[in-house]
């Protein structure tokens, strides 16, 4: 009996213990909402998983969830930008989180071609920057924002100009005529850098304000998911976008004056007047008493009467948050900015809106973008800046007796067409001003298989479409537009008009397979891409009273067809490897030539978490990187090189037979073998932290060597429809080291300090011009400085643009003693004459670039600052060489001012080809310095409020005579000088 009871006990024991390992692995369902710590808004999206497994969900648009989870278990909640949560469940079924916003989270994501992907598993040379990191000051453009902050990347304006144009170079550019612009890519869609007519610089239309991040992909590996146009490296623009939550606005507005940096240094009226006197008594330059005669008693500043302190104010208005729990973000922008030149001004209205909706229980994303901007620009007559150096300072402004709406002019006086025009005429007798009109719309949709939701479809259509409408016009009484017939010289006046469409519409769907199987990690993409551009042009030129009419329109399209596919694949989240390939299909080249392959292959290796350096406690974090790609180029000016064509004539250029008059057909050069430009580049990284990632960086160390160069060049007359064809021929090697720094030296409760630092050192050389070696060969000319006049050079074993020029001699005190050079040759006749007298003589790009930035906030204080070092830059001063010589002084009955340098030289006769004028242009410039002051909590925590004094442009230190050593293309003509800019500047979030 007490065996039995002894028995039953047992089993009675057993029976509860199976029942309490049954109910401990029973599933319980959880179920809660996810919110932000910003502002308690729910937050959609948020991945919830339960630890160990693949079992998971995610939060609805009202930021809820449910999942049904084994007891005891842990759950993982995570979302981007924010920092993950484990919470284990206990015995809870309701479970509410709060997501703290993590900073370090949303900089370790990055941007890049089709997608994103975490800066841990990056394998190609790829950099960004965000809000936090941009240049400040009065910024149009957006690549204003990158002046100076990244390694490898160049940016530099062309002038001083509202609007105005921009070069941007990213490891030096890899062509000699093709494009070497970096395709530049806002919110997926890749926009065209052709200008239409109306606007300098078509990334003026797309408002700063409204830019999030840059991210700059440089070496093959990173950029041929783009194939056709990544030669030169890819810029990706990220706008701002709204979060879910209740709607938050944000108000800024700047004031600023501008006003020149410098003047070129020319004679006073009074310096002027002693110095002709002198060269009338010494017979030189053909100064006569009649000459004398016409010299006027006035001392005039010309420089400073077409000059003036700009007013301008940048206004924005934006709202983020989400109606409906669709979360959007919308703004408008108002910028009026003038410029220092009088009657030259921009005006730009910009709108900008993203919805960001979540459909089918979070499984179908869709991103849509709206950009429309409308830009009046005035572009004034910058003629009038040469005129206001060369103009006579002894004259005024304005004559009671001229025939000319009462201003000075030289043809009162007598003098035949090609006089000095006065500046103060040409600016306020000139309406000249363009409108563009532009939408950038595109719409993203991603769409998780319900079935296999490791697998995406991604489907990215849009349109980027510009019109333009302008005019040029100019009254009949100007005296600066007149001609000559026999004998007789009469004013015309100008009217000018033109329009212009550009539109270009995409196609992108692709694939993409993310999937995590024990230590190893797959993500393939593959897809198909297409975009087609039409560009339209139609001018019309006249006089100002309508006859001598000219009209011209000027049709082109082109498109690309692309198949891409790329896998990147980890192992232990150490060895990396990327491969990605790319075909293209260009229009612009022949059938037979149509097709470009583009692979690149990448590998990457984590060393930090390797066991052998898992007790170097100062390093936080260092990766090796090793790539090789090619990618191509197609973008040249003519859409159609391959084919026959054929222009027609204008209007005053028919041929007349029978009575009547017949338009003519000119044929155009072409060749029928014209293919795609190929750079294959080589790519070997370091990136590294230390301290804790108190100092982080990377080093890169490249190779590029581009083939087959779409170059335009001279061929024989009659071998072509032209003397210049665009065809393949020739190399270039490009070679570099860049160096990326950043660090926070004081990290506390009251007091941070940020700073930054990034070094380039480039190379660029031509390896192969000809198709068949030939040692007599000079180059090919260029850089145009006078009539058949050219002072730069292509030649193998040089870089391009090379200054061509004869070696100056000197005397004994170093004067340069006018004509004569060393001659090189060693041949006895002319040296001027030959050559092979000419040497090249240093470049216009620079060997060394540094950047520097610095931000410190103490408590509610904040100081910037960002400079930039050039060095090995030269530039061709064509403002002395042009100008600066006493034969310039006199000449078709008027006189001419002239720089006070021509008492370096005293040359008589202008030297334009000496290498005395090609000059050392290194320089640092404090780009901007910002001083800030910050109010929290104002009005129960419903308003922050930021005040800031900026100064852009704050000092240059250089050696250079002209007024600003960063010229673009390395010949200083007259530029619209850069300003020096003081900012007034309030933002407010509510």
């Amino acid at each position: 009996m007490l065996k039995f009871y002894e028995a039953r006990k047992n089993l009675l024991l057993l029976l509860l213990l199976l029942v309490g390992t049954s109910a401990w692995a029973q599933e319980v369902r959880v179920s809660g909402r996810v919110t932000s710590s910003d502002d308690g808004s729910p937050l959609p999206g948020v991945n919830i998983a339960e630890k160990g497994t693949s079992n998971g969900t995610i939060s609805d648009t009202n930021g809820n969830y449910g999942l049904a989870v084994k007891s005891g278990s842990t759950l993982i909640f995570s979302f981007v930008g924010y920092a993950s949560q484990e919470v284990e469940i206990g015995g809870r079924t309701t479970i509410d989180i709060v997501l703290e916003t993590d900073i370090l989270a949303l900089s370790e994501i990055v941007v890049v071609g089709y997608g994103q992907q975490e800066k841990k598993d990056i394998t190609g040379a790829v950099t960004d920057i965000s809000t936090k990191d941009f240049n400040r000051g009065v910024i149009t453009s957006p690549q204003d924002l990158l002046v100076g902050k990244l390694a490898g990347v160049s940016v530099t304006t062309a002038s001083g100009a509202p609007g105005s144009n921009a070069t941007i170079r990213i490891r030096s550019g890899s062509s000699l005529n093709a494009s070497n612009d970096p395709l530049i890519v806002i919110d997926g869609f890749p926009v065209e850098r052709s200008v239409i007519s109306g606007i300098s610089n078509p990334l003026a239309s797309i408002n700063p304000n409204d830019i999030e991040t840059f991210t700059v992909l440089k070496d093959a590996s990173a950029t041929a998911i783009y194939g056709n146009r990544a030669s030169n490296g890819v810029i990706i623009i990220t706008t701002k976008r709204g979060k879910a939550g209740k709607p938050v606005f944000n108000f800024n507005t700047a004031l600023s004056f501008s006003t020149p940096i410098k003047y070129y240094d020319v004679l006073s009226g009074d310096e002027y007047r002693t110095l002709v006197n002198e060269l009338a008594v010494d017979g030189i330059s053909g100064i006569n008493q009649t000459a004398l005669d016409k010299l006027g008693t006035a001392n005039t500043d010309w420089q400073r009467e077409i000059y003036r302190t700009a007013v301008s104010s940048d206004n924005n208005l934006s709202a983020s948050g989400s109606i409906k729990n669709i979360p959007f973000r919308a703004s408008y922008g108002y910028t009026t900015q003038q410029g220092i030149l009088r009657n030259t001004d921009l005006q730009r209205h910009s709108l900008n809106l993203s919805v960001t909706p979540l459909f089918l229980d979070n499984h179908l994303k869709v991103n849509l973008n709206v950009k429309g901007s409308n830009v009046v620009n005035n572009f004034g007559e910058q003629g009038a800046i040469g005129s206001a150096v060369t103009f006579d300072p002894t004259q005024p402004v304005r004559d009671p007796d001229s025939a000319f709406d009462g201003y000075f002019s030289w043809a009162n006086l007598g003098a035949g067409q090609g006089g000095t025009s006065n500046p103060v005429a040409q600016l306020e007798q000139t309406d000249n001003v363009g409108t563009v009109n532009r939408i950038l719309t595109n719409a993203e949709i991603e769409y998780k298989f319900h079935m296999l939701p490791e697998l995406k479809l991604n489907v990215n259509a849009g349109l980027d479409y510009s019109e333009s409408d302008g005019y040029n016009r100019v009254p009949i009484t100007a005296e600066f537009l007149r001609v000559t017939n026999s004998g007789v010289t009469t004013t015309t006046g100008r009217d000018n008009t033109y329009s212009g469409v550009n539109r270009s519409a995409l196609l992108d769907v692709y694939l993409n397979y993310a999937k995590e199987i024990g230590i190893q990690k797959f993500d393939v993409t593959a897809g198909f891409g297409e975009q087609t551009f039409l560009r339209e042009r139609f001018s019309s030129s006249a006089f100002a009273d309508g006859t001598n009419l000219r009209e011209a329109s000027d049709p082109s399209e082109n498109y690309l067809r692309s198949f891409f596919g790329r896998l990147n694949y980890s192992l232990n989240d150490k060895y990396l490897i990327t491969a990605t390939i790319r075909n293209d299909l260009s229009s612009r080249f022949s059938k037979d030539n149509r097709s470009g392959l583009f692979p690149s292959i990448a590998v990457g290796w984590r060393i930090k978490d390797e066991a052998f350096l898992a007790n170097v406690n100062f390093l936080s974090d260092l990766k090796v990187r090793a790539s090789y790609g090619i990618t191509g180029q197609q973008d040249i000016a003519n859409d159609y090189p391959a084919l026959a064509l054929y222009t027609a004539s204008d209007s005053l250029a028919t041929y007349e037979f029978g009575g009547v008059n017949y338009v003519t057909l000119r044929p155009e050069e072409y060749d029928a073998n014209i293919k795609w430009e190929t750079t294959a580049t080589y790519n070997l990284g370091v990136d590294f932290g230390m301290f804790e990632n108190r100092l982080t960086g990377s080093v890169e160390l490249y190779r590029k060597n581009t083939d087959d160069l779409l170059s335009n060049i001279q061929v024989p007359a009659g071998s072509n429809f032209s003397n210049f064809l665009d065809t393949n021929i020739g190399s270039i090697e490009s070679k570099g080291v860049e160096v990326s720094l950043q660090g926070v030296p004081i990290s506390n409760g009251k007091l941070t300090w940020n700073a930054g630092l990034n070094f380039t050192y480039a190379t660029n050389e031509i390896t192969k011009l000809l198709l068949v070696d030939n040692p007599d060969f000079l180059g090919l000319e260029r850089g145009n400085v006078g009539v058949a006049q050219n002072i730069q050079n292509h030649q193998v074993g040089y870089a391009p643009f090379s200054f061509f020029t004869f070696q100056q001699v000197y005397d004994a005190a170093g004067k340069p003693i006018e004509g004569l050079f060393v001659n090189r040759s060693g041949d006895p006749t002319a040296v001027v004459g030959n050559n092979r007298n000419k040497y090249r003589y240093q470049k216009p790009v620079a060997d060394y670039l540094i950047g520097v930035n610095s931000r410190v906030s103490y408590v509610n204080w904040d100081f910037a600052f960002s400079g930039r070092l050039s060095l090995g830059n030269y530039v061709y001063n064509n403002n002395l060489s042009g100008r600066a010589f006493y034969n310039n002084i006199y000449g078709l009955d008027h006189f001419r001012n002239v720089p006070r340098s021509i008492y370096d030289t005293d040359f008589v006769n202008q030297q334009q080809l000496s290498d005395y004028y090609v000059q050392d242009a290194s320089f640092f410039k404090m780009d901007n310095m910002s001083l800030g002051y910050t109010l929290n909590d104002l009005f129960a925590s419903k308003l922050k409020a930021r005040f800031s004094l900026t100064v852009q442009n704050a000092f240059i230190v250089t050696k250079y005579d002209g007024i600003d050593p960063e010229v673009d293309g390395g010949i200083d003509n007259n530029i619209y000088p850069r300003p020096r800019v003081f900012l007034l500047g309030v933002n407010l979030d509510f």
